[in-house]
């Protein structure tokens, strides 16, 4: 799962706005052809969104605007929204669509979606969950500045500085979101409550704030001031000094907005419902999960749609479990055979530092064997480099998904798979390996790092594009592809594979069935131990999750069905001249899309193929 908070944050800010946004139709001049002027454009484009957005700025390498965050408010999300509608205003009147290189159509039709995405957004800003167990800003950002920015100077050790302090404002800001969306109805449910009222305390719990252990951020700040002056950059006086200006802007800025935070969710957590509800029950709720739904499949699929194929992937995949269930001798039902994967000790690490340690150490050896094979698949390969870490203990939830969070385009940060160990007992080994395929190579960090380092198509498809069912489409379909790469060498690994497959299938029954058909938390979590061994801690986190990001697990299967889809139509067609890395690249190297983009871009290669 690729970061969720910094995943949609990077959606919005690729199409962000700006002080020099216009109110009417721009006429703009170029001597190139079309296609050079609109890609042209499209930088320039790219260029704004990235001066509204310091964290995307950061994230991709880049110190312009180090000492400032994103504005979080209302009022940015309109400017966005007025951005958006601007500037695909200005492309439909200046270029011509028909003198456009196929590839030109591709990124028109694509910056064409995602304005169009922005502007519906501000339909349903009082539907959206504010802040929420999962990623949400008040955990997501401590963590962005404690991974991402770097400090190599005096001014970035300044700006580190500068960002302590306006963690404070952001969280103002956002709450003010909470408070007006509480007031309309829309809550997120009691339990989510809880863990930001238990995540807030944390991150301001130990020293400076108070005579604890150093908490993650005073430690963040000592490691960076004493980096600084091991290098002979500062001196141990500027170190002192920039050390109080942190204890300032920690305990003066930051700590008051997370405290205010704290108190009035615990004041309106008796407003929550005593049973979590989807969000088809908030007003206009039906149309927000439509319109969430369309956003996360990049598919006109409805839920009861969505809910049939998941229905009949769920069938078939327990059929396949049954086969290992045999091979490996098992007598039982297929539900002893779960209950037996959930609990033998055979399938855990120790539930200690040590087993943690396992844990990354299986990790890591598993993407480093799949490495080795990837140029047998792949024509193009990531530069970036991969690291398996475990999550900070700020942000760690027994059970809680996995994630993958992006290095930087040009290397000098690795890109890097985030592992939730505090429950070892709720990390079962038979998933591992597909876990990891998933999270680091061919998955994520192979996808997403090679749209980072594309140089040939406009910025704005590479540099913070997330098309959710393309993104987690091809991290599933990349568990698949492992089998094929030489992966599961061991039957409870594929069994763990399947495990994983299925898990995204139940999603798309549990989450339709959360926000479509009124089901209970309870009721999602049966469905999901009937039809997977997964703990019951790892099911819980998981509907939690869907309760929280609604449609958004719905984009794994579907990106996965349709990829398998395309590359059997291609093979079909081609025959014996079907190259594999060709496919592989044609998918690749064109960065985030929705799937209609995607099907319409392998059709073109399947053409040129038969033309060579």
């Amino acid at each position: 799962m690729k970061t969720k908070f910094a995943a949609l944050l990077l959606a919005s800010v690729a199409l962000a706005g700006c002080d020099a946004m216009t109110t009417s139709t721009a006429t703009i001049e170029c001597a190139s052809t079309q296609t050079e002027c609109i890609n042209s454009w499209f930088d320039e484009k790219f260029e704004e969104g990235l001066q509204f957005s310091p964290i995307l700025q950061t994230s991709l390498g880049i110190k312009t605007d180090y000492d400032k965050l994103d504005d979080f408010s209302v009022a940015g999300i309109e400017e966005q929204a007025a951005w958006a509608r601007q500037a695909r205003a200005d492309m439909e009147a200046n270029f011509d669509y028909d003198e456009l290189t196929d590839e030109a159509k591709q990124s028109y039709d694509l910056f064409a979606e995602m304005t169009a995405s922005m502007e519906e957004r501000t339909e349903y800003l009082e539907q959206e969950y504010i802040l929420h167990q999962m990623q949400g800003a008040h955990a997501f950002l401590p963590s962005f500045l404690l991974s991402q920015h770097t400090v190599e100077s005096e001014s970035d050790m300044e700006a580190f500085v500068a960002r302590l302090a306006a963690m404070g404002t952001a969280m103002d800001q956002l709450l003010e979101r909470a408070q007006a969306n509480a007031a309309a109805g829309t809550r997120p449910p009691r339990f989510s409550y809880d863990a930001v009222i238990a995540e807030s305390q944390g991150l301001i719990s130990g020293a400076p704030f108070d005579d604890g252990e150093p908490s993650a951020l005073w430690t963040g700040t000592e490691e960076r001031l004493a980096s600084l002056v091991e290098a002979g950059t500062i001196t141990e006086e500027r170190a002192d000094e920039l050390r109080e200006e942190a204890r300032s802007a920690l305990t003066g800025q930051m700590a008051p907005a997370y405290l205010r935070v704290v108190d009035w969710f615990t004041e309106d957590r008796p407003n929550t419902a005593d049973v979590a509800q989807g969000v088809g029950t908030l007003s206009n709720g039906e149309d927000y999960y439509n319109y969430m739904l369309r956003q996360m499949t990049t598919t006109e699929l409805t839920a009861d749609e969505i809910h049939e194929i998941g229905l009949a992937d769920v069938a078939r995949i327990r059929g396949e479990m049954e086969a290992i269930k045999e091979q490996v001798g098992f007598e039982g039902s297929l539900q002893d055979f779960f209950v037996f994967i959930r609990t033998d000790d055979q399938f855990f690490f120790s539930d200690d530092e040590a087993g943690a340690q396992d844990y990354i150490d299986r990790a890591t050896m598993h993407i480093n064997e799949l490495t080795e094979r990837l140029p047998e698949f792949f024509g193009r390969l990531p530069k970036a480099e991969l690291e398996v870490r475990r999550v900070e203990p700020f942000r760690e939830q027994p059970g809680a998904a996995q994630h993958y969070r992006p290095g930087t385009p040009d290397g000098s940060r690795p890109g890097i798979y985030y592992a939730h160990l505090s429950d070892m007992t709720a990390m079962p080994i038979p998933p591992l390996e597909a876990i990891a395929y998933h999270e680091g190579n061919p998955g994520h960090h192979m996808q997403i790092s090679i749209s980072q380092e594309l140089e040939d198509i406009p910025r704005f498809r590479t540099q913070g594009n997330f098309q959710n069912a393309y993104v987690e489409g091809w991290a599933l379909y990349s568990e698949a592809l492992a089998k094929e790469m030489g992966g599961y060498q061991d039957p409870y690994s594929e069994f763990g594979r399947l495990q994983s497959e299925m898990w995204r299938a139940i999603r798309l029954v549990v989450d339709t069935g959360i926000h479509s058909k009124g089901w209970t938390e309870d009721e999602a979590v049966a469905y999901c131990l009937e039809n997977s061994p997964n703990p019951e801690t790892v099911a819980r986190s998981e509907v939690q999750r869907y309760f929280v990001l609604p449609g958004q697990a719905t984009g794994y299967k579907i990106g996965m069905i349709r990829i398998q889809e395309l590359r059997a139509k291609a093979a079909e067609e081609l025959g014996d001249d079907f190259d594999i890395r060709g496919f592989h690249d044609t998918v690749l190297d064109g960065g985030s899309m929705p799937l209609s983009v995607l099907e319409r871009r392998v059709d073109n290669w399947i053409a040129s193929v038969k033309e060579s």
